[in-house]
């Protein structure tokens, strides 16, 4: 097992700008599959029509993956803030300050606790 050991230890991972990356790619695949529609009987002639839908599926997924690494980064940031942070998790909450607590707004009431249904 000696051979599948690391002589050296892993590099640290690259960050980058990760959304514009995802973005870009997002909008090739769907130039790709917009310049392919055209063309698109030529495709099913020879059974490769898989193409298309190839790249409008890599656009759909592409947004997905916008959608993702934007909220990706906004819980780095707001992990990398601090703990005290009101709105930050662990942060900003806890006993005290009133009903509404610490971090609400003003004239902001709890909600009130839910009855029976009425039938």
């Amino acid at each position: 097992m000696a051979k599948w050991t690391p002589s050296h230890e892993a590099p640290e991972p690259l960050e980058g700008p990760v959304v514009a990356t995802i973005t870009g790619g997002t909008i090739l695949w769907f130039v790709l599959f917009l310049v392919q529609v055209p063309f698109y009987g030529w495709f099913a002639d020879r059974e490769l029509d898989w193409w298309v839908w190839t790249c409008l599926a890599g656009a759909g997924l592409g947004l997905i993956g916008i959608w993702y690494v934007r909220r990706r980064d906004a819980a780095l940031r707001r992990a990398a803030s601090g703990p005290g942070t009101p709105g930050a998790p662990g942060g900003g909450g806890g006993s005290g300050g009133g009903p509404a607590g610490p971090g609400a707004p003003a004239g902001t009431a709890p909600a009130a606790p839910a009855g029976p249904a009425a039938p």
